[in-house]
């Protein structure tokens, strides 16, 4: 006789842990990412820096009124925009900036591409890993500055020596990004593409590098970083007529005139290029990493 029974209550817990997960899933599937209006971009991406901005410039005239030094130590804001206009009416400015932002983004794709294998390597290979990876990390702590005299000595003063402090500065930091992006990587992703046949270079595009994107991208971000700092250092301390006119040596020209007004214009040229490529190539970037994996909302950082 069958029996007529009914099925045991779920305990209070479970039927919650339950109920959380249902909601959970039901509000996943009822998020729609939405394009933030231009306003509150405006409001919230744009005008905080514009504000930053300003108020340094503001305070920097302030102290000029005040005297706090001799005109030459700290010049007066407009005799900076002097200088700017100075060198865009001559033509220059443009030039200069592009030889080393050319230099700058060729030696970074080097670094792209020797970097990537090399962290692969370094991840999956046990014995790689022991060698190579302490090696990386003091690489990476290393000041780039210091290969300078070194890459001088063995390529010249030459564009070779500027990408070879371009490449032991950021290589270093993208494979070490792309490492730890592939330890954050769950064990479970490995064995279902194991399952269906990802192994070995395929399983490292398919598998490995999607999974591993977010510390990938920070390690890219690092070593665009590293790039542009070690360029800027070679182009100081190697500077020469034959490599033309970059930020670095335009910045070292500057000091050697006793010119303030341009070796600020130096360094706010430096930092404003250093701060676009990040704000145009990789913050899009990693938003949209984020955003594709449910780390962050639309209107997100």
């Amino acid at each position: 006789m069958a029996s007529t029974e009914a099925p045991a209550p779920r305990p209070p817990a479970e039927s919650q842990d339950l109920a959380g997960l249902e909601a959970g899933l039901d509000a996943l599937d009822s998020v729609q990412i939405k394009r933030t209006p231009f306003t509150q971009v405006l409001l919230h991406k744009v005008l905080p820096p514009v504000l930053a901005v300003l108020l340094v410039v503001a305070v920097w005239k302030v102290l000029v009124l005040a005297g706090v030094t001799d005109d030459y130590k700290l010049p007066d804001p407009s005799a900076v925009w002097d200088s700017l206009t100075e060198l865009w009416v001559q033509g220059t400015l443009l030039d200069i900036i592009w030889t080393s932002v050319s230099r700058g983004l060729l030696g970074f794709l080097a670094a792209l591409a020797i970097g990537t294998p090399l962290g692969l390597l370094v991840a999956r290979v046990r014995f790689v890993r022991a060698a190579l990876g302490p090696i990386l990390s003091g690489l990476q702590s290393l000041p780039s500055v210091a290969w300078v005299p070194a890459a001088v000595i063995w390529l010249g003063i030459t564009d070779s020596a500027m990408y070879a402090v371009i490449l032991l500065g950021a290589v270093p930091s993208i494979a070490n990004g792309l490492v730890s992006g592939i330890d954050h990587v769950p064990p479970l992703y490995l064995r279902a593409g194991r399952t269906m046949g990802a192994t070995g270079a395929r399983g490292a595009w398919h598998i490995l590098l999607p999974a591993a994107l977010p510390g990938y991208i920070a390690g890219l971000k690092q070593g665009w970083a590293f790039s542009w700092r070690s360029l800027m250092a070679a182009e100081l301390i190697a500077s020469s007529p034959d490599l033309g006119l970059g930020l670095g040596q335009f910045l070292e020209n500057a000091r050697t005139d006793s010119d303030m007004p341009g070796v600020l214009l130096g360094i706010i040229l430096i930092l404003f290029v250093g701060i676009a490529i990040d704000l145009i190539v990789f913050s899009p970037l990693e938003r949209r990493v984020l955003r594709v994996r449910g780390l962050a909302a639309a209107g997100g950082r």
